[in-house]
């Protein structure tokens, strides 16, 4: 699930630190934290957060966790997939699970979060973009981040398993991991699966 949290207030004492951890590396300890971080914002709307299966969406692959102490308080996940636009395929990092603590927004650890994906995917090898989609309200963040939005539709599998297709219109975003990117191809988009 993809995001920017609400406004909030609140301020940080202290520094935040930020670990990149695979899924299968999270600890009891890790897993309880992100629960605590995703609940606090989701569930009254959407019930208790799965790791492996976030409110219906897909899973990720790799975690940046910014802590401040021993509180979980931010959170990217993504995953590698490839998906297909037009008639071209593209391995993405599709990106979900976008969540900063109220008690540490407005102090940058979004764009820090961000950045500390990006780097985790261009490491990770053979992934041409970071991949996400969401609400209007935050795209400016995502474009100050170095993300550019792009316009097409999106075959992929709901959050209750069943295939939909979404006009053009919403936000799509992506970010070039090379130094040299293709350009993203023209037409359809089709994830092969449940969004991020």
């Amino acid at each position: 699930m993809a995001g920017g949290g609400r406004a909030g207030d609140g301020g940080l004492s202290g520094s935040v630190d930020i670990d990149t951890l695979p899924h299968d590396r999270l600890n009891a300890n890790d897993l309880a934290r992100l629960r605590e971080l995703f609940d606090a914002e989701y569930f009254a709307e959407f019930g208790a957060w799965d790791p492996d299966r976030p409110y219906g969406y897909a899973p990720h692959d790799v975690h940046i966790i910014a802590r401040l102490g021993a509180a979980v308080v931010g959170h990217v996940g993504w995953a590698r997939r490839t998906i297909g636009v037009g008639t071209a395929e593209i391995v993405v990092a599709g990106v979900g699970g976008v969540l900063i603590s109220r008690h540490a927004r407005r102090q940058r650890a979004g764009a820090r979060l961000l950045a500390h994906a990006a780097l985790s995917m261009k490491d990770a090898g053979g992934i041409e973009y970071g991949y996400l989609g969401w609400r209007d309200e935050v795209v400016a963040f995502y474009e100050s981040c170095g993300w550019r939005r792009i316009s097409a539709a999106e075959h992929s599998i709901d959050r209750a398993g069943r295939p939909v297709l979404q006009p053009p219109g919403p936000p799509l975003l992506t970010l070039a991991l090379d130094p040299k990117p293709r350009s993203w191809p023209a037409g359809t988009i089709d994830l092969r699966g449940r969004a991020w």
